[in-house]
C-alpha cells in the first residue's frame, strides 16, 4: 500500500517537472507555425533573439537593452513595494475592525471599481510624464488587489482558529490579530500580491507607452511606430520572462514566511 502511494507521488513529481517544459515547447511550436503562416506580422524566435542581441549592443533612446529592463523593473518594484506597505495593513484593518471597515472601507469600495488605467490621464495632468507619476500609477493599480485579498483573508479566518487562540491565552483582540489572524490570512495576502504584479505590469506598460524614453513599454511603442515586429515581440517576451521570475521570487518568499502552507509544495 505504501509502495503504491510512494510510486504515485514520484510519478506526480515527474509530471510536475516535465509539464512546464512540454507547455513551453507547445508554445514555441505554435509561435513557429504562426510565423510560417505570416512572417511579415509574426517574428520568429530567432528574429526576436537577434533583435534582443542587437538592442544589447546598439541603444534606443540612449538606453541599451538592460537600461530599458531596469527602468521598467525599478518602476514596478517601487510602486509594488509601496502598495504592499500600504495595502496589507489597510486590508487587515478593514477586515478586522468593524469601525474601520465602515469608514475607510466604505471609501475604498467606492474607489476600487475604477480601473487602474482610468487614473493615467489625471496623473499625467497633475504630475506630468516623469518618473513620479509612473510609480504612483503602479502603486494605485497594485493597491487594489492587495487590499482586497488582505481583508478577504482576514474575514475568512475560521472561528475555530480564534477559539484555539483564546484557549492559548490570546485574550485581547490585538493578540488574536497578530498571533492568529494575520498568519492565517498570509496565503490570501500573497495571492493578492501575485495578482497585483500582473496589474502593475499592465499599468507601467500603459504609462511607458503614453510618455517615456525608456522601459519595455517604450520599446513596444517604438516598435509599433516604426513597424518593427521583432522589437515589439522582444518587449513582450522580456515582460513574460521578468513576470515569471518575479512570480518565482514571490513563491520562494511565501515558502519562507508560510512554511505551513502545504499547497506550495509537492508531497514526497
Amino acid at each position: 500500500m505504501y509502495g503504491s502511494y510512494n510510486g504515485t507521488s514520484k510519478l506526480m513529481k515527474t509530471v510536475h517537472t516535465i509539464a512546464p517544459v512540454v507547455s513551453i515547447g507547445i508554445f514555441v511550436l505554435i509561435w513557429l507555425i504562426a510565423h510560417g503562416n505570416n512572417p511579415r506580422l509574426v517574428a520568429s524566435p530567432a528574429e526576436v533573439f537577434a533583435r534582443a542581441v542587437k538592442l544589447a549592443q546598439k541603444p534606443i533612446s540612449n538606453h541599451l537593452l538592460w537600461g530599458h529592463i531596469l527602468a521598467s523593473v525599478r518602476r514596478i518594484v517601487l510602486g509594488l513595494g509601496l502598495a504592499i506597505i500600504v495595502g496589507v495593513p489597510l486590508g487587515i484593518l478593514i477586515g478586522w475592525y468593524p469601525w474601520f471597515s465602515g469608514t475607510i472601507g466604505t471609501l475604498f469600495e467606492l474607489i476600487r471599481p475604477i480601473p487602474a488605467l482610468a487614473w493615467i490621464p489625471l496623473f499625467v495632468m497633475w504630475m506630468g510624464i516623469g518618473e513620479t507619476p509612473k510609480v504612483v500609477m503602479v502603486f494605485v493599480g497594485a493597491l487594489m488587489p492587495i487590499t482586497v485579498n488582505s481583508y478577504t483573508g482576514v474575514r475568512l479566518v475560521s472561528p475555530l482558529y480564534l477559539d484555539v487562540g483564546r484557549m492559548f491565552n490570546c485574550a485581547s483582540g490585538r493578540q488574536l490579530l497578530f498571533h492568529v489572524v494575520v498568519p492565517a490570512a498570509l496565503p490570501a495576502i500573497f495571492a493578492g500580491i501575485r495578482g497585483a504584479t500582473s496589474v502593475a505590469w499592465m499599468v507601467v506598460l500603459a504609462a511607458e507607452m503614453l510618455g517615456a524614453d525608456s522601459g519595455l513599454g517604450f520599446l513596444i511603442n517604438r516598435g509599433m511606430t516604426v513597424f518593427d515586429i521583432a522589437l515589439i515581440m522582444t518587449g513582450m517576451v522580456l515582460i513574460g520572462i521578468l513576470g515569471a521570475l518575479l512570480a518565482v521570487l514571490l513563491n520562494v518568499i511565501e515558502r519562507r514566511i508560510c512554511p505551513w502552507n502545504t499547497s506550495l509544495t509537492i508531497s514526497d
